[in-house]
């Protein structure tokens, strides 16, 4: 019964996960696709190049809930459903990979910077809150969202280690899932990190004709 529980929570996640609200709320705004302009990636920073501040907002509040809700819900009930920190820990890399290859718009999601900032924030709200921290400061001082998600992505499974017996347990399942996180959303940003060093990259609040992808 445990196993087909933490199956069916699994794949709730992926589905969850798997809802484009940068594509749902422009539609539901009256804009453009974003896979059309811009970087063509479904998420918060590209909608902003529409102009729209407010429909670039709800985009990042709703990418990073589709995270943070599917873990904070397995998480609260996990020991009256029996399900241990694997499932936790599969339910919080189902969720991200739902916004990487979403199952509902031909598996062509995002780079997964808010969703997994939602992750972060269920497995462990210090550590999520210190990840946003650390994007929030580059990306103010230098004004790239990439480079901020690249530098967020490097410090999250360092952040969990050290925080390790000081403001939270480390579980083995949460760090294999952090970690992979990390090194996927590096793999969606190598692109970007090639345009940083060739001085290519667009900065925040550029139009839709910027080149940041």
């Amino acid at each position: 019964m445990q196993w087909w529980m933490s199956m069916g929570a699994v794949a709730l996640a992926y589905a969850v996960g798997s809802l484009s609200f940068a594509v749902l709320v422009s539609r539901v705004m009256g804009l453009s696709d974003p896979r059309t302009y811009g970087s063509k990636n479904p998420g918060a920073t590209n909608v902003l190049r529409s102009g729209n501040k407010a429909a670039a907002v709800l985009t990042l509040l709703l990418d990073a809930l589709k995270g943070w809700l599917p873990v904070w819900v397995v998480g609260h009930w996990a020991t009256a459903w029996g399900l241990g920190d694997g499932t936790l820990a599969a339910v919080g890399l189902a969720a991200f990979l739902g916004h990487l290859f979403p199952v509902f718009f031909r598996f062509q999601g995002g780079k997964g910077v808010a969703t997994a900032a939602g992750v972060l924030l269920a497995f462990e709200p210090w550590l999520g809150l210190a990840v946003l921290a650390s994007w929030i400061l580059i990306a103010g001082f230098f004004r790239y969202s990439s480079l901020a998600a690249i530098v967020a992505a490097v410090f999250a499974p360092l952040y969990y280690g050290f925080g390790d017996g000081a403001a939270w347990d480390v579980r083995p399942p949460v760090a294999l899932a952090v970690a992979a996180m990390s090194l996927l959303l590096l793999w969606r940003h190598a692109g970007n990190i090639q345009r940083l060093l060739a001085g290519q990259e667009s900065k925040i609040g550029s139009k839709k004709g910027g080149g940041a992808r």
